[in-house]
């Protein structure tokens, strides 16, 4: 199953389900929403979001740093969240503002101290995303990238939440990031060097994830500069495509 979240004429939210995948939005009475015609909200509303740095070795290659025998993590805050065609804004005065297209992990129930062989009877689906990070502000890898990870707009989300019947291997998934329709990015899941078992396993050893939580899966290589007027558009197999566009930080704003 792929649903999403909606704001729709009038402003009222509906949880749509797509049931036709080139077209078809059908809201619980059965109505038919165009895409073109809708405000998407990112698919689920989690209480946290896990990122993860250097879990491509292609990507800790391209930027001249080692990866760790576990996992390194990061938090992404909640102020961070669009949905699919939102707005990333591009802050005043940023000189290297860039997309990372990840494969989010949706938790579907509470997970506490959970065995890698059980891992997936927690997970409750899969979603896009694009881990928008300004690199002006990573300076020291000792400092967590919280302001270069943490603006507004900074985590689009979406378009929809894939249930994991509807992906046949989770494991080997194609990624690709096009900018203004030029591919810029492209990775498999295959890659990952931590995968999703063990991330599950590692971070339910200490943290407690609650429904609809999101664990970023880190990004292949392949990032470059996005400005304002960019348009963003990321692939993975089976979840359809996150799109949206660059836009300049209002005057005035800080």
């Amino acid at each position: 199953m792929r649903t999403a979240r909606l704001i729709v004429s009038g402003g009222r939210y509906v949880g749509a389900t797509l049931s036709d995948w080139d077209s078809k939005l059908l809201g619980p009475d059965g109505t038919e929403y165009i895409e073109e015609e809708v405000t998407w909200l990112p698919p689920i509303a989690p209480t946290k979001i896990i990122g993860l740095v250097l879990n491509y070795a292609d990507h800790a290659d391209e930027l001249g740093l080692a990866t760790a025998e576990d996992p390194i993590l990061f938090l992404k805050p909640l102020n961070t969240l669009i949905g699919n065609h939102g707005g990333i804004i591009h802050p005043n005065g940023a000189k290297y503002m860039h997309y990372e297209a990840e494969l989010g992990v949706v938790i579907g129930r509470q997970a506490r101290k959970i065995s890698a062989n059980e891992a997936f009877e927690f997970v409750k689906g899969y979603t896009i995303a694009n881990e928008v990070t300004v690199r002006d502000f990573i300076t020291n890898t000792f400092r967590p990238p919280v302001k270069a990870k943490g603006f507004d707009t900074f985590c689009p989300l979406g378009p929809y939440l894939v249930t994991p019947d509807e992906i046949e291997e989770v494991s080997d998934l194609e990624i690709k990031t096009l900018v203004n329709g030029e591919i810029k990015q492209k990775g498999n899941t295959k890659n990952l060097i931590h995968p999703i078992p063990k991330l599950i396993e590692y971070i339910t050893a200490f943290m407690t994830l609650e429904e609809n939580d999101v664990i970023l899966t880190g990004t292949p290589k392949g990032i470059s500069p996005i400005v304002p007027g960019d348009r963003v558009d990321i692939e993975i197999d089976g979840l359809g495509t996150l799109s949206n566009t660059v836009v300049p930080e209002a005057i005035g704003k800080k």
